[in-house]
């Protein structure tokens, strides 16, 4: 097993997740070290991005090899937190190869999300890139699909929802992962 403490993050496009990952990454304990300038994208008064991100067409791929999750960071000290739209298609193999991994999702309504993520420049976005889909339509069906997979994920674990402080149409939750008492 390996000793770098992985936290697998995942949101839609248009959720806010990156904002709500920026606040968990100013912890003392998470890794900033993926951070870098080529990987900031601001829009308007917010830096809506500035961390890795791991994705189809993206600057790293959805491998779930150690090496490919690491690959971002210039160091491996402290947690970190790994960053990907399609981490829901890949819950059942993070659960077995990271079986103590924690698995934070973000839900946003799918209309608001794609409502934000266009107001946020949509495929105008220069980080990260957002090919995989396509054009609004596959935007579209694309956010609605990942939602769909994080809440069915929430239910089957019976993971408790909790609303946002300032965006209340935002809720997180967390897979504390198997075996977590253990660590």
């Amino acid at each position: 097993m390996y000793s770098t403490e992985f936290v697998f993050f995942t949101g839609v496009p248009g959720s806010r997740w990156s904002g709500i990952a920026q606040k968990i990454k100013e912890q003392p304990e998470f890794n900033t070290s993926d951070r870098a300038p080529h990987r900031i994208y601001k829009h308007g008064e917010f830096s809506g991005h500035k961390d890795s991100y791991f994705g189809t067409g993206m600057e790293f791929d959805t491998s779930l090899d150690y090496e490919n999750l690491i690959s971002p960071f210039t160091n491996t000290e402290g947690k970190l937190l790994l960053m990907s739209h399609e981490w829901p298609y890949h819950f059942d193999e993070i659960i077995e190869r990271y079986p103590t991994s924690p698995i934070m999702l973000v839900y946003r309504p799918n209309d608001i999300s794609l409502e934000w993520w266009l107001q946020a420049g949509g495929f105008g976005i220069t980080y990260p890139n957002y090919d995989f889909y396509v054009d609004i339509k596959g935007m579209k069906q694309k956010i609605k699909e990942q939602n769909d997979l994080i809440l069915d994920f929430a239910q089957k674990n019976m993971l408790l929802w909790k609303q946002h402080e300032i965006h209340k149409d935002i809720f997180i939750t967390t897979y504390s992962g198997v075996n977590s008492d253990e660590k």
